[in-house]
């Protein structure tokens, strides 16, 4: 089962799948191994919880074989988990089930594990969705400097948008950030270097101006 990464500017995976009891292991181990990449090792159980049970009510209630997307992302304070099926016919609900009643508890659990959870019916189908907070801070709302815009505009451009971490999140997101970054310097000397100029001296002069505006700004 091989996992479809977003880009390296975010923290999601996006999988289709036909709904069949043999592909629920697949997904569990892809969840662990995401998590343990996102620095989230503490999630995994809950969210292996989670799609298992979500994925477990498509097989019952829509039936084997039907073409299943599962969504996992990162995004703020919370990890959200979405399942979506072609069916929106029956809205799913947690059933009341007898304390010796074996099935009928997977989303009874779900609303348990989760901050929330909910199901949005759309154009085709539905989509069955719960979030686990991770224990992030939401990002601070930063104020638009000129400099912050320009270097986002350009990463934009450039293929790759990381947004810039806050200190609360994961060590992945931040060396992405700083790799992308790198990667934009690195092109910017070689483009220098083609026409003539002189990198080492345009990445001294761009140090000394980031020093002494730094130096300003604090």
């Amino acid at each position: 089962m091989n996992v479809r990464p977003c880009p390296a500017s975010c923290q999601e995976w996006e999988l289709p799948f036909l709904a069949e009891p043999e592909r629920v292991a697949p997904l569990r181990r892809a969840v662990r191994l995401n998590l343990t990449r996102w620095g989230l090792p503490a999630l995994i159980d809950a969210a292996q919880l989670c799609l298992t049970e979500l994925v477990t009510n498509v097989i019952t209630h829509v039936g084997v074989k039907t073409p299943t997307w599962v969504a996992v992302s990162l995004k703020g304070a919370h990890l959200r988990i979405e399942v979506r099926d072609p069916d929106a016919g029956t809205l799913p609900k947690p059933l009341r089930v007898a304390p010796t009643q074996e099935d009928g508890r997977g989303l009874s659990l779900v609303a348990a594990v989760a901050d929330r959870w909910g199901v949005s019916p759309h154009d085709h189908g539905k989509t069955t969705w719960c979030e686990l907070a991770t224990g992030f801070a939401e990002p601070a709302a930063r104020v638009g400097d000129p400099r912050d815009m320009r270097a986002e505009a350009l990463l934009t451009l450039y293929g790759s948008r990381p947004l810039l971490p806050a200190p609360q999140t994961s060590r992945l997101s931040r060396a992405t950030a700083e790799e992308a970054a790198i990667g934009v310097i690195a092109d910017l000397l070689h483009w220098l270097s083609a026409y003539d100029g002189d990198p080492d001296y345009a990445l001294d002069l761009a140090q000394v101006r980031f020093e002494a505006e730094a130096g300003a700004a604090g």
